[in-house]
């Protein structure tokens, strides 16, 4: 058997941080960040980022790595991901990676096609498009092109549309075809994967719920004000398409209310969260475990002991 690696996933809310320090009581472990927003230095009310005390006790690599102005891809989350477990085994430490960004689970596990580069002049002219014919309209048009891909995407998820319908233009090629040509290049690796879940749906929802009031009372839109700001800093700027920072950078643009934006901001997370529970549900060989029951550190560290013997 190979080298392994503990991935940790679950939806947003459902306690993943406090686990995997949990966790790292009981076993060498060290923590690499799995998510597209904490990459992102001056994002850290609106991403619950750990503090900093959280972090100098149980410190996670992959946070703070990038500029909120900069993007931050898939592809390039493999290729540091794939660094920070070498080098967390060189030190004879067991990598777990944690987090809630499902895509960056996907592409570490199942490998990542070698896609066409980002053409700015194409995503202008698609977004352009949208903006004349809303993105359902782009969604139907992925469609006949690339029926598989358009299948497991939101007509309204614009980011992920765009990117299938670019790669498209490029390439002449659908996404999903390049997507079957990948394959994982982790060498002997295996992983072993544990999945959080809140059951009933409704305590997910109320955690959810919480926590957004409490970076609201922690000051979310003190920092949002700060990255609205920024003159390079944009809307559409990848950084800001994460769940939260979109409603709230539309509350600063004066498109919503506090109320308003904080409604659908919540709407959102929940939306977020079922999709990332349904990705849950796809995956093959993962130990289910409720974040919530009063045994689930002392069931999973067995789990554990057991699969890294």
């Amino acid at each position: 058997m190979g080298s392994k690696a503990v991935l940790l996933m679950g939806p947003t809310a459902s306690g993943k941080t406090e686990f995997a320090i949990n966790l790292c009581k009981q076993f060498p472990c060290d923590v690499i960040s799995v998510d597209s927003a904490l990459v992102y230095r001056g994002m850290d009310i609106g991403t619950a980022k750990p503090d900093a005390e959280t972090l100098r006790r149980v410190p996670h690599q992959l946070i703070d790595i990038r500029d909120p102005e900069d993007g931050y891809s898939a592809g390039e989350f493999v290729r540091d991901a794939r660094v920070a477990i070498a080098e967390t085994q060189a030190r004879g430490r067991i990598p777990l990676l944690v987090g809630g960004t499902m895509m960056y689970f996907r592409a570490l596990t199942e490998g990542i096609a070698d896609l066409p580069a980002a053409d700015e002049a194409v995503r202008r002219r698609i977004d352009q498009e949208a903006k004349e014919s809303g993105w359902p309209a782009m969604h139907a048009e992925l469609e006949t092109i690339d029926a598989e891909t358009a299948a497991r995407l939101n007509p309204n998820d614009r980011q992920r549309i765009q990117r299938a319908l670019e790669v498209h233009r490029l390439s002449g090629r659908p996404l999903s075809e390049w997507q079957r040509e990948s394959r994982a290049d982790d060498g002997d690796l295996e992983f072993v994967k544990i999945a959080l879940r809140v059951e009933p749906r409704k305590r997910l929802h109320e955690r959810i719920e919480l926590r957004l009031q409490q970076m609201i009372d922690a000051g979310f839109e003190n920092e949002m004000r700060k990255l609205h700001a920024r003159p390079g800093l944009y809307k559409e700027s990848p950084a800001m398409r994460a769940v939260g920072y979109r409603q709230f950078w539309s509350y600063l643009d004066g498109t919503y209310s506090l109320d308003e934006a904080s409604n659908r901001a919540l709407f959102a997370t929940r939306q977020l969260a079922k999709r990332q529970l349904t990705w849950l549900r796809s995956e093959k060989s993962v130990y289910f475990v409720d974040a919530l029951e009063t045994a689930a550190i002392a069931t999973t560290s067995a789990y554990l002991a057991d699969k890294l013997d």
